[in-house]
């Protein structure tokens, strides 16, 4: 927490706060390919070697909030309670996502949330840098599937059922949110969706990768 770092520390995190808060103005008024990374850095009242040193490109500028996200999935099913199979385990953390309004599964209508969504959408660069993000959450799925002990080509067959359901659920979200609904509005009818769609899924995989007690 800021209230525990030193002073370098919370200057640190102060600056990559403001690099990210001006990168996203800018490339909400102008759009993503005609900002660069020098007038972002002039924006921030900093160089631009500064700006490199927190970010490795001008993409990460705009996905460095969803990084922590990766992984998600992934967590859930390593993490899941002995007795509960990995649809199960996913399923109860989306549910528990829509509930806290969480931005990971599009349920924040937040105008920092949906500006990023537009300028993603908007900008083929970006696009092709999400689907990245699908491929290595697929990836580590599969991954804590395998070191569990499941066939390597099975594993990847529900992990893309797994992550490919989730993010149906998520697009369908941000679907609503873009057409100007709110976060609250959408809620419960996330939520119906959600167990729909995870239940044709239990029914495909049943008890698949069911942890041991």
């Amino acid at each position: 927490m800021i209230e525990g770092m030193s002073l370098r520390e919370r200057k640190k995190v102060q600056t990559r706060h403001r690099l990210l808060a001006e990168a996203m103005k800018l490339f909400t008024e102008r759009g993503f390919d005609q900002v660069s990374v020098a007038e972002i850095a002039e924006a921030a009242d900093v160089s631009k070697m500064t700006v490199f040193n927190y970010f490795d490109s001008k993409e990460d500028l705009v996905f460095a909030p969803m990084e922590e996200h990766i992984g998600d999935v992934a967590r859930v099913v390593r993490d899941r309670a002995a007795g509960e199979s990995a649809v199960a385990g996913v399923r109860r953390h989306f549910l528990s996502a829509i509930e806290e309004r969480d931005a990971s599964v599009g349920m924040s209508g937040s105008s920092v949330a949906l500006g990023l969504l537009q300028l993603i959408q908007q900008t083929p660069t970006l696009l092709t840098r999400a689907h990245a993000f699908f491929v290595r959450s697929f990836d580590q799925l599969t991954d804590v599937l395998v070191e569990e002990g499941e066939e390597p080509a099975i594993a990847r067959i529900a992990a893309a059922q797994l992550i490919g359901t989730r993010n149906a659920l998520i697009t369908e979200n941000h679907r609503r949110l873009l057409a100007g609904e709110s976060a609250d509005a959408i809620a419960a009818d996330a939520v119906v969706l959600a167990e729909r769609g995870f239940g044709l899924l239990e029914k495909g995989l049943g008890d698949y990768a069911t942890k041991a007690a």
